[in-house]
């Protein structure tokens, strides 16, 4: 058996993953901890396999931190009520989608935080335009060659890759390293035995 498909990707993703600025991930830390102690909302969303790291990254900080620390964490996705994106996106726009559910939402000094492979999504354009007009911070994870999503941005995580899987698995992990990050940062200490 050959394990030449194995490797080639394995390959990819450690070279990928070597060019990814880690001063970049720490900042992206460092936002999501200040959101945190100032009592924000986080607000995390992206499209197909985007929307899946959202919500993986919503459950794992509104689950793990608030138990590591006893301090709640005002992590919110714009996917949890598919009622309301697609009543949104029939009668406003797909487009509109996630743009009207931040105008209901979002409150100046939030973070808004989008997470997308091409960054070209129309969704994800103008719910960065909305978080942005509302005084939020916007943040982006991103593939490819960026798209239009970091212009519109105020903090960027770009994996420049032309290679979806590998920027969809580079994504997920900065969420796992954010939340083992923040967790090591301020997790109760242990009562004296």
């Amino acid at each position: 058996m050959q394990y030449s498909e194995i490797t080639d990707y394995i390959t990819t993703f450690n070279s990928t993953l070597a060019s990814v600025e880690f001063a970049t991930i720490a900042s992206f830390v460092d936002l999501i901890d200040r959101a945190w102690r100032e009592d924000r909302q986080i607000i995390v969303c992206g499209n197909g396999g985007s929307a899946l790291t959202a919500l993986h990254y919503v459950t794992d900080w509104n689950k793990s931190l608030p138990l590591a620390t006893g301090r709640r964490f005002r992590g919110r996705s714009l996917l949890d009520n598919i009622g309301l994106l697609t009543a949104h996106a029939n009668d406003q726009s797909y487009p509109e989608s996630f743009a009207e559910q931040i105008r209901n939402l979002t409150d100046p000094g939030d973070v808004v935080l989008f997470i997308s492979g091409s960054g070209n999504s129309a969704n994800v354009i103008e719910g960065a335009k909305a978080a942005k007009a509302l005084g939020a911070t916007v943040a982006s994870i991103v593939g490819f060659d960026g798209g239009k999503l970091p212009a519109i941005s105020d903090h960027v995580l770009h994996v420049s890759r032309s290679d979806m899987q590998i920027c969809e698995d580079i994504h997920m992990m900065v969420g796992h390293i954010i939340l083992r990050a923040l967790m090591k940062r301020h997790a109760k200490p242990l009562a004296a035995a």
